[in-house]
């Protein structure tokens, strides 16, 4: 088992040991007070056991390796992953809001509020040990089931101190409302993530190009190479913890077969010794000859300054890691 598989499946058992627990702790803390906002928190932990679930399936589809019917790997089932959590937080997000709003024009009180309290000061702690071993895992893998399935979790910290404060204040305050008017801040909240996490998703999905920065970061290494005058209709994509790209390069058309092997080879050794993650596929094309029209035939092989400036930014970057 690869290192970037052990830590994504690691990050996935963990996110679902903390759910179980967590999901004991706030039946009964929910069962005690009769809080809205418990039962809010209650209902979104047991959507984060079932999404962390999915994050396991999706991370474990994902490291499978390429076969005959799927030759691009099985990346993609994170993001698909990530789609299905999304669905769940806005699914819990509408119950939530709508048994606040019950609440609040019931005029229902809580009970116990200690209980709730503990409770939810106990559940912040074990959020924040698992928010950590995420975000060490995401860092190293990139995996967007594991971000997605963090980005869940870090909305437990402010579900969790609301809970806190709508118990405060209902039960030593004497503010019948908070309870509720709390529970619809936390669905508020939870939809607003659900739509920020759902752009990833999709642009994965959608095969949308790299980032720019990494993408000049890329070209600037390609330009090393002294056999190639010039590379168009470059194509870039991600696929779960995987970057697929391809494109075509101008080399001497008097070069043999033979020799603009070689030359493919030296480029491909190069790239991957800096994107040792990148599946790469390269067309040779003579010098000049362009068969496509638009931008995809434009030469965005960089001049040399560029390629200077390129790869300053990605010592940068590297350093700051």
């Amino acid at each position: 088992m690869n290192e970037s598989r052990r830590l994504n499946l690691s990050a996935a058992a963990a996110s679902i040991t903390a759910a179980v627990l967590l999901l004991g702790l706030k039946a009964w803390a929910a069962w005690s007070t009769g809080s809205t906002a418990m039962l809010g928190s209650l209902a979104d932990t047991a959507l984060d056991l079932v999404a962390s679930v999915a994050t396991l399936t999706g991370v474990w589809i994902a490291a499978m390796p390429a076969d005959d019917k799927h030759r691009f790997g099985h990346g993609k089932a994170e993001a698909i992953a990530a789609l299905f959590q999304i669905v769940l937080i806005s699914i819990s997000a509408l119950g939530i809001a709508a048994r606040a709003v019950e609440q609040f024009f019931e005029g229902a009180r809580t009970e116990a509020a200690e209980y709730g309290i503990g409770v939810s000061v106990g559940a912040i702690v074990i959020t924040l040990a698992l928010l950590g071993w995420q975000r060490h895992v995401t860092r190293r893998t990139g995996s967007l089931a594991v971000h997605t399935d963090s980005v869940h979790y870090q909305s437990d910290l402010l579900l969790n101190a609301a809970v806190i404060s709508a118990l405060a204040m209902d039960q030593y305050a004497g503010i019948s409302g908070a309870d509720p008017l709390f529970g619809l801040a936390i669905a508020c909240w939870l939809g607003w993530n659900a739509w920020k996490a759902s752009q990833d998703a999709i642009e994965q999905l959608m095969d949308r190009e790299w980032p720019s920065v990494k993408k000049e970061r890329f070209l600037a290494v390609l330009a090393r190479n002294p056999d190639i005058t010039g590379v168009h209709d470059l194509r870039t994509r991600t696929s779960g913890n995987r970057d697929f790209v391809q494109f075509h390069v101008w080399v001497d058309p008097e070069m043999t077969v033979r020799e603009a092997h070689r030359v493919m080879d030296d480029i491909e050794t190069r790239l991957q010794a800096e994107f040792p993650e990148v599946e790469i596929l390269i067309h040779p094309d003579p010098e000049g000859l362009v068969d496509e029209e638009g931008p995809r035939a434009r030469d965005v092989l960089p001049h040399t300054c560029d390629v200077d400036h390129a790869l300053g930014a990605m010592s940068s970057t590297e350093k700051a890691r």
